[in-house]
């Protein structure tokens, strides 16, 4: 589920096989704003497809000009990353800048 809180968005739950599409098109709904934070924190569980969301998202954010950074990464999430090499790929804010990459 993806919940809008003052910052930006918020994930909350899993991020697994089971609701990854779901997740998928929510995000693609909701994320309408020229720069878009999304804030992991909340994210109960992961696998792989948590990566390959991220990934999308952004792809889809970058193919609408927009600017999408995510913030408060779980443990996990930034393991998976790694294993995979595409760290990089996925733009995070620092610690208490908001969501906001400068």
């Amino acid at each position: 589920m993806i919940v809008r809180d003052a910052a930006g968005f918020r994930v909350q739950g899993p991020i697994t096989m089971n609701n990854v599409e779901a997740l998928l098109e929510e995000g693609r709904r909701l994320f309408a704003e020229p720069e878009v934070s999304v804030d992991l924190s909340a994210v109960s569980e992961v696998d792989s497809t948590a990566v390959s969301l991220l990934l999308q998202w952004r792809r889809d954010a970058a193919g609408r000009g927009q600017r999408l950074t995510f913030c408060n990464l779980t443990p996990n999430i930034q393991s998976l990353a790694a294993l995979y090499g595409v760290t990089d790929l996925i733009p995070v804010a620092p610690p208490g800048a908001g969501g906001v990459v400068s």
